[in-house]
């Protein structure tokens, strides 16, 4: 009875449809049409957010994880799945910048912030 009352289902963000995870020696991203690729963690060189100009409506927040090449090995947008645990790991990383982060998570510009880098003064130690 009442069908058209009942709550519809909540849709997903389109972020959602990513999938992030941390494996024991692993960081893997799947994107939303089912690609992946892996990044040893022993291979992270660095990260970084990028951020743009489509927010609120577009993926205006990314992840970027930076390989033993010093090239982007792998990115995710905010709000993908399972990235708690990514996150965890990345914000323990020795030197980890949670002000250049929150910067990031206020900007509405294109712009890259630079959160840590392996080797960086702020690492050491």
């Amino acid at each position: 009875m009442f069908g058209w009352f009942r709550k519809r289902a909540a849709q997903p963000q389109p972020e959602a449809r990513w999938i992030v995870a941390l494996e024991a020696e692993d960081i893997t991203v799947t994107d939303d049409s089912g690609g992946t690729k892996h990044l040893a963690c022993v291979d992270l060189r660095g990260v970084a957010i990028e951020t743009n100009d489509s927010g609120p409506w577009g993926t205006d927040v990314w992840w970027l994880l930076f390989g033993a090449d010093d090239r982007v090995a792998c990115a995710y947008p905010q709000g993908a799945s399972g990235e708690k645990a990514v996150l965890d790991h990345l914000c323990a990383l020795p030197g980890f910048d949670f002000a250049e982060m929150a910067k990031a998570m206020g900007s509405t510009d294109n712009a890259i912030f630079a959160v840590w880098r392996q080797g960086d003064a702020r690492s050491a130690g």
